[in-house]
């Protein structure tokens, strides 16, 4: 098999600082893959064996990677409040099914500075009972940030619950003027 064969399967990665903590960034040749909040080394570790498990091949570190750089400036641009809305092109292998519709329509249909309601989301997507199931989506989203599930919040008023720990989902929703930004 040729290096280009093997360039064609590679899975890059890197770390980006941010004012929500390091962001694990991964991409495919289709496009960014995963996002990973918190990225110590053993919360990267971790998700790099699960990246490789999944994907079937070892990501290899490479913040120089074309197949980053895109990702890096917009991520970037975002937590310096110069950017609301990502354009890149996002690999969806990790996740499936509902759950993947869900996300879909999650990045198309809620914009900077806007939230939706778990059952309003459910609803968008033809499944008006399955609030639950869209909080299930959000929990399983490989893709934090870039796909917002910071967006979506209980109809009640409550914030409901992140992956990323609600102060991460908080600080979220204030860098977008959603919430005053955090005293504590």
């Amino acid at each position: 098999m040729s290096s280009h064969g093997q360039y064609e399967q590679q899975v890059v990665w890197t770390v980006v600082g941010t004012g929500i903590g390091p962001l694990l960034l991964a991409a495919t040749r289709e496009g960014l893959v995963n996002v990973v909040f918190h990225a110590t080394d053993e919360v990267r570790d971790r998700a790099l064996d699960h990246l490789a498990s999944r994907l079937g091949t070892r990501p290899v570190e490479a913040p120089g990677s074309p197949l980053l750089a895109e990702a890096i400036r917009q991520v970037q641009a975002y937590f310096a409040g110069e950017r609301h809305d990502f354009d890149l092109p996002l690999d969806w292998s990790l996740i499936t099914g509902f759950n993947r519709e869900v996300l879909r329509e999650l990045a198309a249909g809620v914009p900077y500075g806007t939230v939706v309601g778990y059952g309003d989301l459910a609803g968008r997507v033809g499944q008006p009972g399955a609030a639950q199931a869209v909080g299930t989506a959000m929990g399983s989203n490989p893709l934090p940030v870039v796909v917002p599930c910071h967006r979506v919040v209980e109809s009640g008023g409550g914030i409901g619950g992140f992956g990323g720990g609600l102060e991460t989902k908080r600080k979220l929703l204030a860098l977008e003027g959603v919430l005053p930004e955090p005293l504590f």
